[in-house]
């Protein structure tokens, strides 16, 4: 029977955006909606700067994703051109550089020659892909996948604190947002380290203390014009 092990490299890309996303859109709306409570605003002006900072929000996490990852990938793909030339003019200098890499990694002389020329048999361009650029299918850029991620775990992120301020009362507002906010913080790091296979109570605090900070940075900044007007 073949054993199958359960690596999760392969969801480093879109998990990583979508992590990424819904942090942002727990904290940036919640601090928002935060900041103009603490000024003193009606409920109204609450939440259309809710909406708006969610629809702002990921907009701006779809397109920054996009033009990352696609600055990575337009890398990936020029240092595979510079590599597929360089096997077309010097294959024997390719052949010896591969050697080495796989002698640097513990092989022996021989071992790591051969390993080198049947690899180079089997797919040349591969193999120094992966061994010498470091690009494989699960690290590879996708940049139409992290833009769609971001956005959606961003707008699903900045979703809850909006939907917390319309359904409680304007009295406990700052606090509910404040508290719900900061919970959704813990329970999405902890999945998400759940999901990449990393200590779950590590990730909910870092999540939660820089979560609250800026929170409480953005709540003192309404509160001070708000009575400054």
């Amino acid at each position: 029977m073949k054993h199958r092990e359960g690596h999760l490299t392969h969801r480093v890309g879109w998990l990583r955006a979508a992590v990424l996303g819904a942090n942002d859109g727990i904290v940036s709306t919640a601090s928002l909606i935060l900041g103009v409570a603490a000024s003193g605003a009606s409920s109204a002006a609450i939440l259309v700067a809710g909406i708006a900072g969610l629809v702002a929000g990921a907009m701006s996490m779809a397109a920054g994703e996009y033009v990352s990852v696609s600055s990575q990938a337009d890398t990936e793909r020029a240092d595979l051109a510079r590599e597929k030339q360089e096997l077309e003019e010097t294959p024997k200098q390719e052949l010896a550089e591969l050697s080495a890499i796989y002698e640097q990694r513990g092989l022996d002389k021989d071992l790591a020659k051969q390993v080198a020329v049947q690899l180079t048999a089997h797919d040349a361009l591969g193999a120094h892909a992966r061994d010498e650029l470091g690009i494989s299918d699960s690290t590879t850029a996708r940049p139409i996948q992290a833009a769609l991620a971001s956005a959606l775990s961003f707008t699903v992120g900045a979703a809850l604190p909006i939907l917390v301020s319309v359904l409680v009362p304007m009295s406990r507002m700052m606090l509910s947002v404040s508290l719900s906010s900061l919970l959704f913080l813990g329970l999405l790091g902890a999945l998400s380290a759940r999901a990449g296979g990393a200590p779950m109570l590590l990730a909910a605090r870092r999540v939660t203390f820089w979560g609250a900070l800026a929170m409480l940075a953005t709540a003192g900044v309404g509160t001070l014009f708000g009575v400054s007007v």
